[in-house]
């Protein structure tokens, strides 16, 4: 009997982020669907038991593939099959690779694929500003050791107002665009391009991303894919970093069965 687990994201402007686990690729060790309106991204994580010896590094890789499909269309002509990344595809797996990277334990060194899958795009939202927070949202539902969860989101500054996750259209107007990656407590990956702009105006771009909302109120429905049994007042509880630390040492200490021998 499939139960799946359904947490919803209230953005500020209305919209409407779901994350859903339990369903789909229940053979992998987590997976998590992702939709924002029509746009549906499906992230998977699987690692390997032990890790290869000899390796002194973190054999990390992840893939971001946008299926022909998803815009409705498929490959025509001699080619009727997918064909290489796109450059689009590999720099939103590099977007992805470096804010989760870092979050592994030092000694772990088993083998971890992530791999992320644009199903259903509606042309409206940006895929690549959700990549991240999918495939977080799976390592948070796997037994792989990951201090995480981290949430990845766009901030572009439109008419001197900060938008967060804005869409194909508001982006054109946009004269600053970044990608924010970060936990609940630490900015772990920032990039993006911008017209000149003073220091203090990039800092509070990077505010808004961090503090403002978006990136508590992703952290708080993460935790509760974690925990969904449990009821807790999250203007209280959940959105304590002392509450955060002691999940995260309860999760690593369930998990460490994949720690390098």
């Amino acid at each position: 009997m499939i139960n799946p687990i359904v947490k919803t994201i209230e953005l500020a402007d209305g919209r409407t982020i779901t994350l859903e686990t339990g369903k789909l690729a229940k053979q992998a060790d987590g997976s998590v669907m992702l939709r924002m309106g029509n746009t549906m991204l499906l992230a998977t994580v699987c690692a390997a038991k032990d890790a290869v010896p000899g390796t002194d590094f973190m054999p990390l890789q992840v893939e971001y593939k946008e299926k022909f499909a998803a815009f409705g269309r498929f490959p025509g002509g001699f080619t009727k099959r997918e064909g290489r990344a796109s450059d689009y595809e590999i720099l939103t797996c590099r977007l992805v690779d470096r804010a989760l990277r870092p979050l592994f334990p030092d000694n772990y060194h088993a083998e971890v694929y992530v791999n992320i899958i644009l199903f259903s795009a509606d042309g409206v939202d940006m895929p690549d500003a959700l990549a991240g927070l999918a495939a977080s949202a799976a390592l948070a539902v796997s037994d792989i050791p990951f201090n995480g969860p981290i949430s990845e989101v766009r901030v572009a500054r439109i008419d001197g107002q900060f938008v967060i996750n804005p869409t194909f259209e508001q982006l054109e107007k946009a004269d600053m665009d970044l990608m924010v990656a970060a936990t609940y407590e630490n900015i772990m990956m920032v990039e993006g391009e911008m017209h000149e702009v003073s220091e203090a105006e990039l800092l509070e771009a990077m505010k808004v991303a961090h503090v403002r909302q978006f990136v508590r109120l992703v952290m708080t429905r993460l935790m509760l894919l974690l925990l969904p049994e449990i009821t807790i007042n999250m203007n209280v509880l959940l959105l304590s970093k002392l509450f955060v630390k002691s999940l995260r040492l309860s999760s690593q200490k369930r998990n460490w069965k994949k720690k390098r021998l």
